[in-house]
């Protein structure tokens, strides 16, 4: 290097320490600033170029509009290429002229010259792929300000001391350098406009984290303004930011997905090559003595290719932090030895504590971003596996579903999804636990030498002990899961038949099992926390034992070993940063030991079987059917017999099927069949258009009934009443409290069971599909409610006139209008022809109706004489639907007020217009409200139309009552006990911290230290307490 800066009035030598450090007015030597410091900025674009290029091609956002910040930008840059080379050809030109410059100063106008055309050129491709703040550029322009603050200083003060320039020129050029490096630095720090052909944000409430800059998002500068709104006043929902596209489960959940078909994709090509090789190979794996086992597909590499590319990222924050995390130990190393030399220069103690500043600064920005990124990874991590799991959850097969229980998919989604987000920000530990406790070695054998191996020692045989513990802790985890399990189910199905449950009486039965399932749970869960304090206990010992036994040892050694200041607290801060690393390897084992065992179960689950998605050809049929059955065979599982066999069935577009038969006959599962939930064995079954369900069992949604009839389609007003309409549904809307705007509880339960079939009908109608299959929607209401939604829906003059309709139903009353009737029988279809045909044959159409005619009959004859006793001259249709609203309403819940008020009111008139119409003689219309009635029937209904009500919560400060509560819950006793111990543990802390100090002031005698073995017991004796004290404070897992 000192070649390259030459020799002569404007060479120098490379590095001075005369000149840089043992004086009091500090300087680099004009070959050091013109050589290294000037390469430094250079040096780092080059090394970041590769890898941001290839980022940038993979993130283009669309191009930005040439603005007048762009063109600034520009500019500037170019102005730096022109004064880098203006140095290069001065010296040129001196070169001609006979006074050759060093090779110094061609090299470096070179390299920055170079340099700042490549800045230039970047600035236009950043804007040409959408980048509104570019973090590279930022920082090198930095680089390029603090490296030229020492020249900058450096020729004020030769030409100070000089009295003159000694070189004008390049002077004059630095300086103009010095002014457009910082002017190129505060045009950086401004964002960009948004590119031309983004997409354009229609979010209200949109996150800031998206347009922020680099200086925003490296400060957290973006969040300020919600910290301040929630200091102003406690934070509401619609304060809350909406979640960036990339943490949306729409783009989580499918970039998962596609990763995990990849690998069930490679698993299959695995075995069916394994499969085909297997006559080939048969020689060799008689003589090798085995097959190889099938590969199956991971859910832990779906993962990783997932997330990945978000981990990798915080994996370079983490390793920064941790090699920052040595810097400080070294630099309050030099400190303390320029505090015990009297005549080192004063600077040199601000340059180490700015230093250490600096360096605290930077693990600070470092740590909170990796934080950011690590949680933020967490919380995609467990949307992708609970939406997996959901995907899943709705293909799996029947026979899957038998040994799914409700309780393991809801464990899966909560407990597993969520031990698997918990393990995520500990991942890292996993190297850089052991490069931590590598490097505090390394500089601990520096200071201690060999006597770092006892603590070594010490660590290594703890690994065993924890090993053991962890083992067991899984073994309990596993079994604890299973228990989990079955406690969700039982309780889910106590939900969901409360109250049949609340009927029979049967809470004691039911409490006692559930109870038996806790305890047995909570047993286990004793005795995971009895191992998991054991772990915590061991390893929290370990930072103090491997202190105390190096320490000891040391001063044990040798007499002449002396625990010097330096020694002493220098061993300290590295101790304590290997603290941390061994601190979290019992929850790393522990968390790892939980996540293994979840990462099994939900393997286990997603490779389950499904349900094929080609069991139902939807492209192909035949040319004028919507629903065709070939020769279909038809099972439930695998390994059960098959439901449906011989099926061969074809419905024209347009027709009305009906499908009869006797119970158990299999008309439920031919529809099952025909939406693909069956496992078809054989045949060929063909769809043609979208297909609206309606099944026997109503399902409906908690929520306002127009949103359960709308079904997330866009509300069309007239499509929307005719549908009411002809539903039957407009009666029911007097008599809820909300109208159509009246919350439906969960499962419908404040609706009776024929308005829940007739909302899950309505729903099937407002869809406009082309197919409808109707299974039986006509058995939870009565007769004449039947037949006004066969007249208005279902048949040849309702709204789905025109559509493929096929129809479960046991009324033969309808059976007349329909274009042709199938008859099942055994799992077999028996016959199939239109009603008068059937008729005419004796077959099993002619049992059915011999079957199913004469209750139908007297249930008619019933229904009449029973309505025209009270009802014979009103309005047929208005009436019975008046009449079917009222008796669908005897069995709603009694502890709803207002329903039951509505319920005595249509009692009441209902009277009136019964004993009315007898007196007169003339049909009493419906009573029709006025405008003020119906503001006060809406006032109303905003009132009492919401069962769920709007949750209260405290906002302000946790008043002290709430920590009285806790405390007694706790028991005052042990709430006493735990703030002792926290206290005796800080105690302990701050007395080793201080007897350690006393002990490094101690005098000595010839070199030697007295009462070593007092110091050390004493030591000892606040360490163990410090250790004993603090895993009793720990939150108790149960």
């Amino acid at each position: 290097m000192d070649a390259l800066c030459g020799s002569g009035e404007l060479g120098s030598k490379f590095w001075d320490a005369n000149l840089s450090l043992h004086t009091d007015t500090p300087d680099l030597t004009p070959c050091f600033q013109n050589s290294l410091l000037a390469w430094v900025p250079c040096i780092y674009l080059w090394a970041a170029l590769p890898c941001y290029l290839i980022y940038l091609r993979h993130h283009h956002h669309g191009y930005i509009v040439l603005s007048h910040l762009s063109r600034l930008k520009t500019v500037v840059g170019v102005l730096l290429w022109c004064v880098s080379w203006a140095d290069l050809f001065y010296s040129f030109h001196g070169l001609v002229h006979g006074w050759a410059p060093a090779p110094v100063f061609f090299v470096t106008p070179l390299v920055v010259g170079v340099t700042m055309l490549l800045a230039t050129l970047l600035i236009q491709y950043e804007r040409l792929q959408g980048v509104q703040s570019s973090g590279v550029l930022i920082i090198f322009w930095f680089l390029c300000v603090v490296c030229a603050i020492i020249p900058f200083r450096s020729k004020i003060l030769s030409a100070t001391v000089e009295g003159k320039i000694l070189d004008p020129f390049r002077f004059t050029t630095f300086y103009i350098y010095f002014a457009l490096v910082f002017c190129a630095l505060i045009l950086s720090c401004f964002r960009e406009k948004p590119p031309l052909f983004s997409s354009k944000n229609v979010d209200p409430n949109p996150c800031p984290e998206t347009d922020a800059g680099f200086l925003s998002r490296l400060s957290f500068w973006w969040f300020t303004k919600l910290a301040i709104l929630g200091y102003r006043r406690p934070l509401e929902d619609q304060d809350l930011w909406s979640l960036n596209k990339e943490n949306r489960s729409e783009v989580v959940v499918q970039r998962l997905l596609e990763a995990w078909k990849k690998q069930q994709k490679q698993a299959a090509q695995h075995k069916a090559a394994a499969a085909s090789g297997k006559t080939v190979a048969s020689e060799d794996e008689e003589l090798l003595g085995g097959r190889p086992r099938p590969r199956k597909p991971s859910f832990l590499q779906a993962l990783m290719v997932t997330f990945g590319p978000g981990f990798t990222i915080s994996t370079c924050f983490m390793l920064i932090q941790d090699l920052l995390s040595f810097v400080n130990p070294q630099l309050l190393s030099i400190l303390i030895r320029f505090i015990s030399n009297p005549t080192a220069p004063t600077w040199w103690g601000f340059l180490v504590a700015g230093l250490m500043f600096v360096c605290s600064v930077m693990q600070t920005l470092i740590l909170h971003q990796y934080y950011h990124c690590i949680f933020v990874m967490g919380l995609r991590l467990r949307t992708g596996i609970i939406g997996v799991i959901y995907r899943k959850a709705l293909v799996i097969t029947n026979s899957v579903k038998r040994e799914s229980t409700v309780g393991e998919l809801v464990n899966l989604m909560s407990v597993d999804a969520q031990r698997i987000t918990d393990i995520a920000p500990f991942l890292n530990m996993l190297w850089s636990g052991p490069l931590q406790i590598v490097l505090a070695i390394y500089f601990l054998w520096q200071k201690l030498g060999p006597s770092i191996l006892a603590g070594v020692a010490l660590m290594v045989l703890l690994i065993p002990i924890n090993g053991v513990v962890a083992m067991k802790m899984r073994t309990l985890q596993v079994e604890q899961m299973k228990f989990k399990d079955s406690r969700i189910k039982l309780m889910s199905e106590i939900l969901g038949g409360i109250k049949v449950l609340k009927l029979y009486a049967w809470e004691p039965s039911f409490l006692e099992q559930v109870e038996g399932i806790r305890h047995s749970e909570l047993r286990l869960l004793r005795q995971a926390a009895y191992l998991h304090a054991i772990s915590i206990f061991t390893w929290i010992c370990t930072p103090f034992l491997v202190t105390l036994i190096t320490l000891g040892v040391y001063v044990s050694v040798r007499p002449n070993n002396v625990l010097d200041a330096e020694k002493a607290f220098v061993s300290v801060s590295l101790f304590n940063i290997l603290k941390n690393p061994l601190s979290m390897l019992p929850q790393l084992i522990s968390g790892l030991t939980q996540t293994s065992v979840s990462l099994k179960r939900i393997q286990h689950f997603l490779t389950q079987d499904e349900l094929d998605p080609q069991c139902v050809e939807r492209n192909t049929i035949t040319p004028g059917y919507a629903v065709t059955i070939d020769n279909g065979t038809f099972t439930w599982a695998q390994d059960l017999p098959p439901t449906l066999h011989s099926i061969d069935i074809q419905v024209p577009k347009g027709a009305l099927v009906a499908m009869v038969g006797p119970v158990g006959c299999g008309k439920s599962s031919l529809v099952s069949a025909l939406l693909g939930e069956m496992e078809k064995l054989e045949g060929k079954v063909h769809v043609k258009g979208s297909v609206a369900y309606v099944p026997q069992q109503a399902w409906i949604q908690n929520c306002t009934l127009q949103d359960n009839v709308l079904f997330g389609q866009a509300l069309d007003p007239k499509r929307y009443q005719r549908t009411l309409e002809a539903c039957a549904l407009l009666a029911d809307l007097e008599v809820l409290p909300g109208g159509d705007k009246t919350e439906i509880g969960e499962k419908g339960i404040n609706l009776s069971g024929g308005q829940r079939q007739r909302v899950s009908l309505a729903r099937a109608v407002y869809s406009n599909a082309d197919i409808y299959l109707l299974d039986d929607p006509l058995s939870a209401v009565d007769s004449h409610v039947a037949k006004h939604i066969f007249d208005k829906v279902i048949g040849p003059e309702g709204v789905l006139a025109g559509k493929t309709r096929v129809l479960v139903t046991h009324g033969i009353s309808f059976l007349p209008q329909t274009d042709f009737v199938v008859v099942l029988a055994d799992g077999q279809v028996s016959e199939v022809g239109t009603y008068p045909a059937l008729l005419q044959r004796n077959g099993s159409f002619a049992n059915f109706l011999h079957n199913y005619a004469p209750d139908e009959g007297e249930e008619r004859l019933e229904e009449n004489s029973r309505t025209a006793a009270a009802l014979e001259e009103v309005d047929d249709e208005e009436v019975l639907l008046i009449e079917d609203t009222l008796s669908s309403h005897t069995d709603l819940m009694d502890n709803e007020p207002v329903l039951y008020e509505v319920q005595k009111q249509f009692m009441r008139q209902l009277s009136t217009m019964s004993s009315e119409g007898e007196g007169q003689g003339r049909p009493v219309p419906r009573r029709r409200l006025g405008p003020a009635e119906k503001l006060a029937q809406a006032a109303e209904a905003k009132a009492n139309g919401t069962l769920i009500e709007e949750e209260k919560m405290e906002t302000g400060k946790v008043k002290l009552s709430v920590f009285w509560d806790y405390a007694r819950a706790v028991g005052l006793c042990t709430t006493l006990v735990i703030c002792l111990l926290y206290a005796g543990q800080s105690a302990a802390a701050i007395g080793a911290n201080m007897w350690l100090s006393a002990w490094t002031n101690e005098a000595t005698e010839d070199g030697r230290r007295n009462s070593t073995t007092q110091r050390l017991g004493v030591y000892a004796t606040l360490g163990i307490l410090q250790a004993m004290a603090q895993p009793q404070c720990l939150p108790h897992p149960l």
